[in-house]
């Protein structure tokens, strides 16, 4: 995974403008942990990490000492997966852009990995399949809860089948099918990278939400990346 995280300085060297009502949680958490260390000249990873540490230790139980849930929060990013197969590069980041169908300025949440058409995708972090659906721009898409966190995964192969709570994502050619409601350990593999829905060329677009507020998924990875390199 080590060399896939490497190229992200390019999206994580500015913090993009608020996307109306939503909230990006990095961005004031970075000032305040500024603050708390006044006079320390912080590298990007460093800071980094100690951003998602911070959000990761707010969700763990309260009755740890201060400094073991934060050992405990920066371990754990190292049992996170990296979320595509055969990744090839990172096209577009978190932020506002230039969409690439109309041209407008539009807000990107997410960021988008390309991959093989094909490639397999892998599930970020443990937790339960929360929706399916195979309608709109994200074309063919899941999305799992894990604690506070949701990540979504968009334009894979496959479609839904059922309704309700019934619905199932089905890749039969992939071998995937998963329902709402069942649990996905770190790093199973959830469907495969496509074309379906709102997109100009095969890759993921991956989601992040931490409390319903957005996140950038660079900041995730370089802080997943910080952890790996503490962890040799």
């Amino acid at each position: 995974m080590t060399w896939r995280l490497r190229n992200l300085f390019r999206l994580t060297s500015a913090t993009p403008s608020e996307p109306g009502s939503a909230r990006v949680l990095t961005q004031p958490l970075s000032h305040r942990l500024r603050k708390l260390l006044p006079g320390r000249r912080l590298r990007p990873t460093v800071l980094l990490g100690l951003v998602l540490t911070t959000i990761v230790t707010m969700t763990l139980p309260r009755s740890l000492p201060e400094a073991s849930a934060q050992e405990l929060a920066a371990a754990l990013w190292t049992r996170a997966s990296f979320p595509v197969e055969d990744f090839q590069t990172y096209t577009s980041p978190f932020g506002y852009r230039s969409d690439p169908l109309s041209g407008n300025a539009r807000f990107h949440y997410g960021l988008d990995l390309a991959a093989p058409n094909g490639s397999y995708i892998r599930n970020w972090w443990g937790g339960e399949v929360l929706w399916v659906e195979d309608k709109g721009a994200c074309g063919t898409s899941i999305g799992i809860k894990s604690g506070e966190w949701t990540h979504i995964y968009c334009h894979m192969h496959g479609h839904v089948e059922g309704s309700g709570q019934n619905k199932t994502m089905v890749d039969r050619n992939g071998g995937i099918q998963l329902r709402i409601g069942q649990a996905v350990p770190a790093g199973a593999r959830i469907g495969r990278v496509g074309m379906t829905g709102r997109t100009t060329g095969p890759h993921l677009h991956w989601g992040l939400k931490y409390q319903d507020n957005w996140v950038d998924p660079a900041l995730v990875l370089r802080a997943m990346y910080v952890s790996q390199q503490a962890a040799l």
